[in-house]
Formats: structure tokens, sequence, C-alpha cells
């Protein structure tokens, strides 16, 4: 069961760099950008994190909050996010709950082999909890200022 455009997102709770969980109920009253990537220190989830790093600020005074979500493991996130100074939060969905909540698991083809990953997506929630727009098999580029035109939009 996968949550759906237009229904109250369930709660849900994950680590967290900066040594913390963070939950959805916490951040009731905030907007939401939710981004999920396949693995940390890869070229196009780097660009994608640097995009939402340098449109930060922007979202910021929109009272949207950003976060990254792979399932890679705390530690790696601490150490991607440093190197690339984001602003923002990495979730650690190592028992893959929110990949599966927001069906993000696809079978994908890398060198002819096919294997069960990441699909490169962003929900957008708003400060209800109600899931407003969502962006699947997201192509990088660009896609971080798609998102800030939503949440203008919303605004």
């Amino acid at each position: 069961m996968s949550v759906s455009v237009g229904q109250i997102v369930p709660e849900f709770s994950a680590a967290a760099t900066g040594e913390r969980r963070i939950s959805l109920s916490e951040l009731r009253g905030k907007r939401v950008a939710l981004y999920f990537y396949p693995k940390d220190n890869t070229s196009g989830c780097t660009t994608e994190g640097q995009q939402f790093r340098d449109l930060y600020d922007r979202f910021s005074t929109l009272n949207t909050v950003i976060l990254g979500v792979s399932r890679d493991s705390v530690r790696s996130h601490e150490n991607f996010r440093a190197k690339h100074a984001f602003p923002f939060p990495l979730l650690a969905d190592t028992d893959e709950t929110l990949c599966r909540l927001f069906d993000v698991i696809k079978l994908k083809k890398n060198y002819g082999k096919e294997a069960l990953g990441v699909e490169r997506s962003t929900f957008l929630i708003d400060a209800e909890g109600v899931l407003r727009q969502e962006w699947r098999k997201v192509k990088v580029d660009g896609h971080a200022a798609q998102v800030l035109a939503a949440v203008e939009a919303l605004s």
C-alpha cells in the first residue's frame, strides 16, 4: 500500500544525519520536499543534491523542508552531506520502509543485469501532511527548480 496524491501521508520516522530521527509529525506546519535517490556519492545523486542545496534558501523562505532519502547508512549520508555541504538532512532508509511507503523500489536494468533499486522520485507534502505532487523517473537536471516552482504554486 503506497500513498497517493491527495491523501494524507502516514506517519513515518527515520534515522537522519545529525544523530537524530526525523518524523513526519514533527514537520507539521511546514511543507516537505522528500526526494528519493539511488546512492550516495554517485554522479546523478550528487548533482541532484547540489541543485537542492543551491535552492535551499528559497525553499526555506517558502516554509519548505528538504529531505533526501536513500538506502545508504547514516554514516554514508554524513560523509556525503559533509563533502557537498548539503544544508538539509539525509534519511537512512536501510530497511526500505519509506521506499515501500512511496513505492520507489523498482526493477532496474544496469549493464544488462536486472536488480531492484530506488527509482529517483520526489514527493511534495503540504503543511497538513497531504501529498500534493509527485515526480517519478526524475531526470536530475533542473528537477529541484521544478519542485521549487510547485512549492511556489502552493503559496
